[in-house]
């Protein structure tokens, strides 16, 4: 069996779950709801205060959707009741972020400004002008978003200019000698 997967899920008091016969799973929460359709092989039940996952058979695709099923579900949980969040840091010279209501605007050197698009059930906060916060109820959306602003300029091994995470550490290289 799955180690993962046959663990029960505790769902706290504020948190509702709904389970539908064609195997949607809907979660709604103090910060809001999310719903994700269970794969074919697993089926969920409700026992007391906990969700409990199990699958049809032993097959290695099936052991493989059980953990994955009962970890997504999970994060809908903590992401209804605590949200999520990811943190990053720009480092260089003149590079700054600014928001304007629905876009951030980031000079990162190039000869023209960077519009991103904030997706919706995401939140962005500036501080600093380089210290952004993605926050949101789905781990999946946050953490996509936070990687699609990193990916416009990644951290170098040179100078470490760059969008990178908080207190992720960065190799650097030496660069030439002069002989």
């Amino acid at each position: 069996m799955s180690r993962l997967g046959k663990k029960p899920i505790k769902l706290p008091t504020k948190v509702k779950v709904l389970l539908s016969p064609d195997g949607v799973v809907a979660v709604e929460g103090p910060k809001g709801t999310l719903q994700w359709s269970l794969p074919a092989l697993i089926k969920a039940r409700m026992e007391m205060d906990e969700l409990i996952l199990e699958r049809e058979d032993d097959s290695a695709r099936s052991r493989a959707m059980h953990g994955l099923a009962r970890a997504l579900i999970f994060n809908m949980v903590k992401g209804v009741t605590e949200g999520f969040k990811r943190e990053l840091e720009i480092h260089g010279v003149g590079f700054k972020a600014a928001l304007q209501g629905k876009i951030l605007n980031l000079s990162l050197g190039y000869s023209h400004p960077i519009l991103f698009e904030i997706p919706d059930g995401v939140k962005v906060t500036v501080s600093e002008n380089t210290k952004l916060t993605v926050e949101g109820i789905d781990n999946h959306c946050v953490g996509q978003c936070a990687a699609d602003i990193q990916r416009y300029y990644p951290p170098e091994p040179y100078k470490g200019k760059g969008i990178r995470f908080k207190n992720q550490q960065i190799r650097r290289k030496e660069g030439k000698t002069v002989q």
